[in-house]
């Protein structure tokens, strides 16, 4: 028998003991009067003096030490990521909570009544008279001194991850803050939150390619999407002329420490504005979040300060130029060229060459919080030409600590134009270029009905959130990324051997 065969069967013989004193193994109801957490803010700065007369809490919570001293024993229990100790002594809980308190193991849940007192040692403690027993835990937690290490174990069971490491529980509550300040800033500015399908008939909004599923009722392909931005154009048509979504996205790609296949992304549009509109607009958002989530628009990323309240512009052009490597640094006489273009890149246009050239010299080295703009129209199939140079158009991205964290620009509103930018990309993927724009047929009808002038911005959560937290990968802050398929997992069967305990 394996060890964790054994710490199962004596798991589940502890409950028989447990039932035998009376108490439920599951699934009762424990009204607490405090958190944890509110009572270390509460009385955490108390004296043993200011905790008389008697403060009583009923209070619940998880195992995580227990120690024994004959007929009395302390043990902590953790709640919302905080810990508190509880004092049990015989005496003052009768023998039947004492004989419970000596069958608790680690990890198991319970419910406590006392008094708040301070230890010989000055520990903020709760001096028990009542346990309930809430759930028993049937497997060990990790070795309480190291936690949970094992990088691969964190993101397939996150449910240990958040037991054993508090930290990690941080980077939640601040993905949480983040959510929350983009909603409060955007709707103090009269966006209308809206919901739009994530089975779509034809996909959009980026250069991606899609997960296929199949709906039996219709027999028809559907794409998850890979972004809601052709729909939510459709809602400035039809009036609803500021509208955001924060919205999942699916796109059938790799898997690296910066991308994950299912993400999530903010993505607002706003009638009657424009890409410069949208830059000022993100540079006051993301500084706001910044505050709201770290605390400062002033924060450490592995090593260097970044500072959100400072957002560096270049266009793509001035960007090569800026960070090239070496004593060839090209003039924008060169960037301008399409012959030098060409002859830097294997692409097979001006405008592909130039964006190919950015993501490899410049990309990397934009650390600080950047807004790179101007791009070629070959990249941008939904954006406005810039009136000057048909070339290029009205789009911007936003970078910070070498990463991609949100794309805008100037919504393309002719329908003509439109049709003719699908037809492009079309051709793109004929030349063998898989992650295309797809024509789509509804949208350029949407568009005959006329939308304003208007800016669209989309900007990710998942690598926002790592650089606000200081995480070094995607995984780190999705509660759930996805993984491989893990091997067999024995424990059903083990417990099934055991049922006649």
């Amino acid at each position: 028998m394996s060890l964790e065969d054994e710490l199962l069967k004596q798991r589940l013989c502890r409950i028989r003991e447990i039932e035998a004193l009376g108490f439920r193994p599951y699934g009762r109801r424990f009204d607490f009067t405090h958190t944890v957490s509110e009572i270390l803010r509460g009385f955490g700065a108390k004296t043993a003096e200011e905790l008389v007369p008697e403060v009583r809490v009923r209070i619940a919570g998880r195992v995580m030490t227990k120690r024994l001293m004959g007929k009395a024993g302390f043990a902590h229990l953790q709640q919302d990521g905080e810990r508190l100790q509880i004092y049990v002594k015989k005496d003052a809980v009768g023998e039947r909570d004492f004989q419970l308190f000596q069958l608790l193991d680690s990890g198991d849940i319970v419910g406590v009544e006392g008094y708040l007192f301070r230890t010989r040692t000055g520990e903020l403690s709760v001096h028990a008279d009542k346990l309930e027993f809430l759930s028993k835990t049937l497997l060990s937690m990790p070795e309480k001194w190291h936690g949970l290490e094992d990088v691969e174990t964190r993101y397939r069971q996150r449910y240990l991850d958040l037991i054993a490491n508090p930290e990690v529980r941080k980077v939640f509550l601040a993905r949480a803050r983040i959510i929350s300040s983009f909603r409060r800033q955007l709707e103090a500015r009269g966006f209308v939150e809206v919901e739009t399908p994530m089975m779509q008939p034809v996909y959009g909004g980026a250069a991606a390619r899609p997960f296929t599923t199949h709906h039996n009722t219709l027999d028809i392909d559907l794409y998850l999407r890979i972004a809601p931005e052709l729909y939510l154009k459709r809602l400035v048509v039809g009036g609803l002329e500021r509208v955001y979504e924060i919205n999942r996205n699916f796109r059938n790609e790799g898997l690296s420490t910066h991308h994950n296949p299912e993400f999530t992304m903010l993505e607002f549009y706003q009638a009657y504005t424009d890409y410069r509109g949208l830059m000022d607009f993100s540079a006051e958002l993301l500084a706001q979040v910044a505050i709201d989530a770290a605390g400062s628009s002033v924060i450490e990323y592995e090593g260097r300060q970044l500072d959100f309240s400072r957002i560096e512009r270049y266009t793509m052009r001035e960007a090569v130029m800026h960070f090239w490597e070496g004593s060839d640094r090209p003039t924008l006489e060169n960037v301008s060229d399409p012959q030098w273009l060409l002859q830097h890149s294997g692409k097979r246009t001006p405008g592909e060459a130039l964006a190919d050239i950015f993501e490899r010299c410049a990309e990397e080295k934009l650390i600080q919080p950047t807004i790179v703009y101007d791009y070629p129209v070959e990249t941008s199939p939904l954006s406005k030409n810039k009136p000057d140079d048909a070339a290029f158009v009205e789009r911007f991205e936003i970078y910070a600590a070498g990463m991609e964290i949100g794309n805008a620009y100037t919504e393309l509103n002719d329908p003509q134009e439109q049709r003719r930018r699908f037809e492009m990309q079309i051709d793109m993927r004929q030349h063998g270029d898989e992650e295309a724009h797809q024509m789509d047929e509804d949208y350029v009808r949407a568009l005959a009905y006329a939308m304003p002038p208007a800016g669209g911005e989309g900007i990710g959560i998942d690598r926002l959130t790592m650089i606000l937290t200081g995480s070094r990968s995607i995984r780190d802050v999705i509660l759930f990324p996805l993984l491989r398929p893990e091997g067999p997992i024995d424990l059903v069967s083990a417990m099934r051997q055991y049922d006649k305990l």
